[in-house]
């Protein structure tokens, strides 16, 4: 859980403070576990509505119209065939806030955009033009750094 918590907070100690409120709530909604699904499940889902709270706080998602230039000639299959994980999670990293957690809640923990929407507050299209975007830088930092450590993807 404290990986979920580090995904929104990319600091350590704000991700501990956030896992800290995060089992604060759950042992203390304890009594509402209704057993229908996995414990993990139900805690993961406190964890990742704590660390979205923290980081509404501190972050404001704006629209992006250009939903239809997030587009790049390159497959995914073949540009995250070429990255190990680390070097992807590094990436990720660089994104900003609210690209980062876009596309944490779309791609890694599978929520949809309408979830996504109302979680954040934002439009479902808010939410899909931002991943586009964080899915179009991605690509670019990938590539550029295939380019760089093998010639063969410089051409391209």
């Amino acid at each position: 859980m404290f990986g979920v918590c580090f995904r929104y907070s990319q600091d350590k100690y704000k991700a501990e403070d956030i896992l800290q409120e995060s089992f604060i709530k759950v042992f203390q909604s304890l009594d509402r576990f209704r057993k229908e699904g996995s414990l993990e499940g139900w805690i993961r889902r406190i964890v990742v509505n704590t660390s979205l709270e923290e980081h509404r706080k501190n972050v404001h998602m704006y629209p992006v119209s250009d939903f239809e230039e997030a587009v790049l000639e390159y497959s995914e299959e073949e540009v995250l065939s070429g990255i190990a994980a680390d070097e992807l999670m590094s990436m990720l990293d660089q994104l900003s806030p609210g690209y980062r957690t876009i596309f944490n809640l779309y791609a890694i923990e599978g929520y949809s955009h309408k979830e996504i929407a109302e979680m954040l507050g934002i439009s479902e299209g808010t939410s899909k033009s931002q991943l586009a975007r964080a899915r179009m830088l991605l690509k670019e930092m990938i590539v550029l750094r295939m380019a760089e450590g093998n010639e063969q993807y410089a051409g391209k």
